[in-house]
């Protein structure tokens, strides 16, 4: 079983202006490297390089943002997904196996592969000591943040809210147009810290967040433990399998797309034995997985 994370390259990266002809070939590279691992794994952990920046930068009031900083960033949502949690409600034995019950829980279509995770709360030690939260509070945050494809608790978009049942979703609307309400294959919620038992988990449990082939009793699941994660007395991460991944993918495959109709670097490629048609299959399996997540 084979889950990797996998780093987005966006054209807005600021970490590799310096790198000359990589910011050129970025979206190459990004296409070429997504569509090997989406037929070698089993699942990706899907982190935007920007979203890291930015979480640093607004949330942990970072001013020079090294690579470290980055990592930290990346290490405290892994962790927060990874660490031990008990294996069932009530239960005083921890999971055996938490790879495959992500698995389980997450990838029920070998089709549908992306991951993300979204961590709440998440900022500097300065700002944690004035801080409290309360479950009911950091779970309505973490919906919001899944429903409007927010990466971080600030600038959440609060007037999107799931479509009324019979309607047809946004989700299935042009990508030129944008997508505003997230929909979710499945989701599952981590919860740890204290009275973590007495958290509402109804809000996740709502139908009209997920697709119609899948019961929410099967779509959400939770994990929890009474142990507090790093220095947050409470603590919640969302690892989702949904569309918070269909805009940026569909604009990287088109940049490509529009250099390679024009032979730009290619020659790059070739050079080291590569051939036009690896290029193609990555678009090929590529434009399939949006249009698959673009259908849900």
């Amino acid at each position: 079983m084979e889950i990797w994370p996998a780093f987005m390259l966006l054209s807005k990266t600021r970490f590799w202006k310096q790198l000359g002809i990589w910011v050129i070939v970025q979206n190459y590279n990004s296409i070429l490297t997504l569509s090997h691992l989406y037929r070698s794994s089993d699942a990706l952990l899907v982190h935007e390089n920007d979203a890291l920046h930015k979480i640093c930068a607004k949330l942990m009031n970072i001013k020079q943002i090294s690579f470290s900083d980055i990592n930290q960033v990346l290490a405290h949502q892994l962790g927060s997904v990874f660490q031990p949690t008990y294996s069932v409600e009530g239960s005083c034995h921890y999971r055996r196996n938490p790879l495959g019950d992500l698995m389980e829980n997450l990838v029920p279509h070998p089709e549908f592969k992306m991951l993300g995770i979204r961590n709440i709360p998440q900022m500097s030690e300065n700002s944690l000591a004035y801080s409290t939260f309360t479950w009911a509070g950091l779970l309505k945050h973490l919906r919001q943040m899944l429903i409007s494809n927010s990466k971080m608790e600030e600038g959440i978009d609060w007037q999107i809210r799931p479509p009324l049942p019979g309607l047809p979703t946004l989700g299935k609307a042009s990508l030129n147009r944008g997508l505003h309400f997230n929909m979710s294959i499945a989701n599952l919620v981590i919860l740890r810290g204290k009275d973590v038992h007495s958290a509402d988990l109804g809000g996740f449990k709502d139908s009209a967040l997920y697709t119609s082939w899948l019961e929410p009793i099967n779509a959400f699941n939770a994990w929890k433990t009474h142990r507090a994660f790093s220095k947050y007395e409470k603590a919640a991460a969302l690892v989702s399998n949904s569309q918070f991944l269909l805009k940026p993918l569909d604009t990287i495959v088109g940049k490509a797309w529009n250099m390679f109709a024009s032979k730009a670097y290619i020659h790059q490629y070739t050079k080291f034995g590569m051939e036009e048609e690896d290029f193609l299959d990555s678009f090929t399996l590529l434009e399939q997985v949006v249009a698959s997540y673009c259908n849900l």
